[in-house]
């Protein structure tokens, strides 16, 4: 159905669906891919219309007898070349022809097309344009298609890379997380990364439209402002009623109001790092630690797992990793909790353990 539809919309589109597509092409900047050089480019099209060249010499050549050269009436391979080379560029003096059934033939059904590929690298330039629309079209197109339960990130400052460095540490596919930011600059760098990056103000519903939040699973805002975190936050609750929503303010006083708003969690930045900052003071080693745990990827990681089925029916002290948390329904029980000394197969739990090892390269 996506091939169909992709086909489909390359062939014939309305005008709403050309407008949206034009649009589409403005606002979303897919993740930079790499690109020959220009010099080996040209030089890529050149072989190619030597060989192009070349074979159609060869046909001459193996089918002289059927060519007359109204100097001497023969065609040797001297000969065959010039012919080729004043066919392909169209010029034709007339003074070699082909005489015989084969050697016409051998025009019509080979050196015709060979001479339209010739043309076609020569406009290869004009051609190339027009060809990196389209793939630019099918890849936003069959973006748009397949994407399903990714990551919307609004924001792709200091807290938006972070976030995505940490989604991504978890093992967070790039292709399945989505920036969306109001400047051009930031969205640019975002494809810089490998990310799909979408221009305009999250705000509004199109943008997030485009970024396709109505699939997503999980939306984090972390924009500058708190009153525009609650504008988004409500524009992305609208728009998905089942999406995780992970947003980050500076003021305690606006959690209610992001809560309200539909936001599932709520972090306070400034008090968070308040907190951090008195706690280094008081004791340097926590703050160490904490620290630690905050960056994924560095010594100990948080995690929520689920529990395995060895692990059922046993206390968290039983697991290989430290439990402080056990997730029951849409509860969260602190591993204190007398309901938490057991554990049950469907369960999840919320472990410190020592991180991973990065791949060697």
């Amino acid at each position: 159905m996506t091939r169909i539809s992709l086909l489909r919309s390359l062939w014939r589109r309305t005008r709403s669906e050309a407008e949206e597509d034009a649009e589409a092409g403005r606002a979303i900047v897919m993740p930079v891919q790499n690109v020959a050089a220009p010099l080996r480019q040209v030089l890529r099209r050149l072989v190619m219309a030597l060989s192009v060249l070349a074979l159609t010499t060869l046909l001459v050549y193996l089918d002289r007898e059927g060519y007359n050269d109204n100097s001497d009436g023969s065609v040797d391979f001297l000969d065959s070349a010039y012919y080729a080379t004043v066919t392909l560029s169209t010029t034709g003096y007339g003074d070699i022809t082909p005489v015989s059934d084969g050697a016409r033939l051998t025009n019509i059904f080979l050196i015709t097309p060979l001479r339209v590929l010739f043309l076609i690298i020569l406009v290869g330039t004009t051609l190339e344009v027009l060809t990196e629309r389209t793939r630019q079209q099918v890849r936003i197109h069959r973006w748009r298609s397949r994407m399903r339960e990714h990551t919307v990130v609004v924001g792709y400052g200091t807290k938006g890379r972070h976030a995505i460095e940490t989604l991504v540490g978890q093992g967070k596919p790039k292709d399945k997380i989505v920036v969306v930011d109001p400047q051009k600059k930031v969205v640019d760098a975002a494809s810089s990364d490998g990310l799909v990056g979408v221009l305009g103000d999250a705000t509004r519903s199109e943008t997030l439209l485009r970024a396709e939040l109505q699939r997503a699973s999980q939306v984090v805002i972390c924009t500058e402002r708190d009153d525009t975190a609650a504008l988004v936050t409500l524009t992305a609750r609208q728009l998905n009623k089942a999406a995780t929503i992970v947003v980050a303010v500076r003021e305690d006083e606006n959690v209610p109001l992001l809560r309200q708003s539909g936001a599932n969690t709520v972090v306070t930045s400034s008090s968070s790092a308040g907190r951090l900052l008195g706690m280094s003071m008081m004791s340097p080693n926590v703050g160490t630690v904490l620290e630690d745990l905050l960056t994924y990827g560095n010594g100990l990681d948080v995690v929520e797992r689920p529990v395995t089925k060895r692990e059922a029916g046993n206390s968290p002290r039983d697991c290989a990793d430290l439990v402080v948390a056990v997730v029951r329904g849409h509860r969260l029980l602190h591993f204190t909790d007398p309901e938490a000394a057991t554990l049950h197969l469907a369960d999840r739990v919320i472990t410190i353990k020592q991180a991973a090892a990065p791949a060697a390269e």
